[in-house]
């Protein structure tokens, strides 16, 4: 007798697991491609070129409008890579390929890892911020906070109030929802572009002496 005919068997396809590619295009000049993203650089704010991503910091303008800090941007000397207006609408505001001046002089970090040296331990009792960050910037990232050098700057939206009270009583408005869901969105998506881990974003306060509720009630 002939052996019963065996069905064909099917050729398996390997199909890979889903994986999520960056949204955001970086171009040749330094701009983040995106329908999320609105082009407004300042090219003022701009500095030398950065070379290296290895943070992100979030701050808040202590202005009352988005307008108003791009406007300050286009003659201004400091600034940031990324606006956040508080209907949420986000503004590149200087090349991802350039640095800006948006994090100030940094405190040392190895206060919060507890891993300062018995010298540095000693030349910290000294309050002397210059020096401080000369020798945190003698440093690399983990070791150090991430700086003008290698970080990108966010800015949202936002005034520390009341504005006549001294600036050790002023307090940062809340971060709108808006906001919030845009800065989510944009530091994941700058963080999957860029390879930054989440342990390097940051806000203002934590890696410079800025007041302590600038961007307090931002989330990522």
């Amino acid at each position: 007798m002939r052996p019963p005919c065996e069905p064909p068997q099917r050729e398996r396809w390997f199909i890979p697991a889903p994986r999520r590619s960056p949204m955001l295009i970086i171009d040749q000049t330094g701009k983040a491609v995106h329908s999320n993203i609105k082009q407004a650089i300042s090219v003022a704010i701009q500095r030398r070129p950065m070379t290296h991503v290895r943070g992100i910091i979030v701050h808040q303008t202590d202005s009352p409008s988005a307008q108003s800090t791009l406007n300050s941007y286009k003659n201004g000397r400091s600034g940031a890579h990324f606006l956040i207006a508080k209907d949420g609408t986000i503004y590149q505001t200087a090349s991802l390929l350039n640095q800006t001046w948006h994090v100030g002089r940094l405190r040392a970090r190895c206060l919060v890892k507890m891993t300062c040296s018995p010298v540095e331990l000693k030349l910290l009792r000294q309050f002397d911020p210059k020096a401080e960050h000369r020798r945190e910037m003698s440093k690399h990232v983990p070791d150090r906070y991430p700086s003008n050098e290698d970080s990108i700057g966010i800015e949202l939206v936002g005034e520390a109030l009341p504005r006549n009270a001294p600036d050790d009583q002023r307090v940062y408005e809340a971060v709108t929802a808006r906001q919030a869901k845009s800065l989510k969105w944009l530091i994941l998506e700058l963080r999957t572009t860029f390879g930054v881990p989440v342990t390097e974003v940051f806000r203002h306060p934590t890696v410079s002496r800025k007041n302590p509720s600038e961007a307090a009630t931002a989330t990522w």
